[in-house]
């Protein structure tokens, strides 16, 4: 501690350094929106969705209402996605994130309070006491710096919230289409089990008169046991994706009895196909955008590092003794970390590394975009082109058989036994369309997580859809 007395005691010291502190540590404020509309806006970009952050009672109401219109009719995948956003309770609190970035930045903005100190001493005839004010100055001077890294910290911020919404989106859809190819997956194993429980009920009669022998009874009676088995597996398969649903969606009480459709959406009538899709995925994808950012705030933090790792605390104030017989004093004080000891290269050292580790991070983070995407286009390709064989060769085949069997039947040829062996068959094959179908679907939201949300293009093939009607098992 220094102390300096001047030639002419100037009272007005005090109030000005206190008003040009309070000036500059004033500056930083609050916005708005809390970031809010960057995610709004990506979450309209991307994949045509409203967002709410629920911040009051009024907000939640609000939401609640929205929701409540939402499940009034049978739930379509856009009506999923947009309850997940507007209700998914873990989305939310991410939505929170935005607040405490932002508090770190305004906070950045903003001055530390000023340090006081008062003494007074006294042998019974003399008092002397001492008053001082203290400012971090060496914050002063690095402020617009550590404004710049912490509106970096907001802006990755931002980007990583909205990929969490993004992925709440993609995930939602997953969901969706498993739990209602799990529902249309039941409906059909529910026509199994009625067809093998009327080919054992005959098989049992045709036994008890000596028509049928033990080992063809058998036969009949463990394919019924095997299909209630398997229609048991189905529903319970269901209830789980259907429970997953509702928890992404965060329904509670009367809301989970909401209606899903008795079938999946249909092939798209052409197949959509990209010339680069790993372009697209790195110009797009958040998680690289959010990487970059990091890397941008972590190398000017380095910067920030390297000017002061000399001088830790520096400090300036406004000094004031009065003594009981002299006349007072004025000056100022200062007071530093003197570097003997530590002369910050560690510190350096850590940035430094930090610095490259996020660099190799964020390279990683592309390299794996690449992989991902090339996995998900594959994926959906193979996943299409299986559906479509599926929906075009095997159930008209299938269809077809059966047709031919019930003539032969009708003209006595085959049994009883027999026809219901093939409608069975028939059934079977319209699940396993319904699989590769579901399979199809689900490559599609993940292909659209992949390439950062949505499908770029060309948009137009990928949303039509083809007039055909399902196959059925009737």
């Amino acid at each position: 501690m220094t102390y300096l007395p001047t030639p002419a005691p100037s009272r007005g010291r005090s109030l000005a350094i206190a008003l040009g502190a309070l000036f500059l540590g004033g500056c930083a404020t609050f916005s708005q929106d809390g970031g809010f509309g960057a995610v709004e806006s990506i979450a309209k970009q991307r994949i045509d969705k409203d967002l709410k952050w629920v911040r009051s009672d009024a907000d939640a109401d609000s939401v609640k209402e929205e929701v409540k219109k939402l499940l009034a009719a049978p739930l379509s995948v856009d009506s999923a996605v947009q309850i997940a956003l507007f209700n998914n309770k873990g989305l939310q609190a991410f939505y929170a994130d935005l607040g405490i970035t932002e508090a770190n930045l305004v906070q950045a903005g903003r001055l530390r309070n000023p340090g006081l100190s008062y003494s007074r001493a006294s042998d019974g005839s003399d008092a002397k006491s001492e008053r001082s004010i203290t400012f971090d100055f060496l914050q002063i001077l690095t402020m617009p710096m550590a404004l710049k890294i912490e509106g970096r910290r907001f802006e990755q911020a931002k980007l990583r919230v909205a990929g969490e919404m993004l992925g709440t989106a993609a995930e939602t859809q997953r969901a969706y289409y498993m739990a209602v190819a799990a529902e249309q997956t039941v409906r059909y194993m529910e026509q199994v089990k009625m067809s093998a429980e009327a080919g054992a009920e005959l098989a049992r009669r045709m036994a008890r008169a000596g028509n049928w022998s033990k080992l063809d009874q058998a036969r009949e009676q463990v394919f019924y046991a095997e299909a209630t088995a398997q229609l048991a597996k189905a529903k319970g398969n269901a209830g789980m994706q259907r429970e997953r649903l509702t928890r992404l969606m965060g329904l509670w009480g009367n809301d989970i009895g909401f209606k899903l459709p008795q079938r999946l959406p249909e092939l798209p009538a052409a197949k959509p196909e990209w010339n680069d899709v790993e372009s697209i995925a790195v110009a797009q994808r958040l998680d690289i955008q959010a990487a970059k950012r990091e890397t941008e705030a972590l190398a000017e933090s380095l910067g920030l590092t390297k000017t002061t790792r000399f001088i830790n605390v520096l400090e300036v104030g406004d000094l004031r003794t009065t003594a009981t017989a002299e006349p007072s004093k004025e000056g100022y004080s200062i007071s530093l970390e003197v570097p003997i000891f530590d002369w910050g290269t560690a510190r350096v050292a850590k940035a430094d590394a930090i610095y490259m580790q996020a660099v190799s991070r964020l390279a990683e983070t592309a390299i794996n975009a690449r992989s991902e995407v090339r996995v998900g286009y594959s994926a959906y390709l193979i996943h299409y082109e299986l559906a479509k064989h599926y929906r075009d060769e095997v159930v008209p085949l299938r269809k077809r058989i059966s047709e031919e069997n019930l003539l032969r039947y009708n003209g006595m040829l085959i049994s009883v036994f027999e026809l219901l062996a093939d409608a069975r068959e028939q059934i079977a094959g319209v699940n396993a369309y319904i699989e590769a179908l579901k399979e199809f679907w689900v490559a599609d939201a993940d292909l659209k997580m992949a390439l950062g949300g949505s499908h770029s293009a060309p948009a137009s093939a990928g949303q039509e859809r083809n007039s055909r009607r399902q196959p059925s098992g009737d």
